[in-house]
């Protein structure tokens, strides 16, 4: 039996985008992405390892080196429409969250199980690691936009602000892409 199993659900590519490294957390919109086992060359968030950060303070001491299974955001158009009503705001843009890609059409994204695996026709994909805890780096992103209202992101976004993923299988996504789904086949943790 695979260990990974076939969903039904796929996500359609409605945005793209690319963080540079060095700048802030603020994407550029792309019509495509080139994913190599680093991530996004010259992206924010690219490379084999990583400094450790505060989603994992409870294992390593901050900037201890440790494998990049951030290298891409992930999010879901429903979730983050209902993170800007929930700020009372029209739409977010997704460039302001950092934001690498924004799926149409998987339920419930933000609590895919981790280790799930999103691919692409030409075979590109992507292992989600964990859920996107929301944080202040948005709201900072949204205030310069939107003064006084970047405060209301974080609250907004909590069970919301998509996953973080890694590079399983390198290629290109491009807008219009379809993104297969595959979980684990494992029963839910129950100690």
């Amino acid at each position: 039996m695979a260990t990974l199993q076939r969903t039904e659900h796929e996500g359609e590519v409605v945005w793209l985008g690319h963080v540079p490294a060095g700048g802030t957390l603020r994407a550029q919109p792309v019509e495509r992405l080139e994913l190599g086992f680093d991530g996004v060359a010259g992206g924010r968030h690219a490379g084999e390892t990583r400094p450790a950060c505060s989603r994992v303070r409870d294992l390593y001491p901050r900037d201890t080196e440790i494998r990049n299974v951030r290298q891409l955001t992930l999010l879901s158009e429903k979730e983050l429409a209902r993170i800007a009503a929930a700020m009372g705001e029209d739409g977010l843009d997704p460039a302001l969250l950092g934001a690498s890609v924004v799926l149409r059409g998987i339920p419930d994204f933000t609590h895919v199980p981790p280790s799930s695996r999103l691919q692409s026709a030409s075979g590109t994909t992507l292992t989600i690691d964990m859920e996107n805890l929301p944080c202040v780096l948005p709201g900072r992103e949204i205030e310069a936009e939107r003064p006084g209202r970047g405060a209301a992101f974080k609250p907004a976004a909590e069970g919301r602000r998509g996953v973080t993923a890694w590079v399983e299988r390198p290629g290109a996504l491009v807008l219009g892409d379809r993104l297969r789904l595959f979980i684990p086949a494992q029963r839910a943790w129950n100690p």
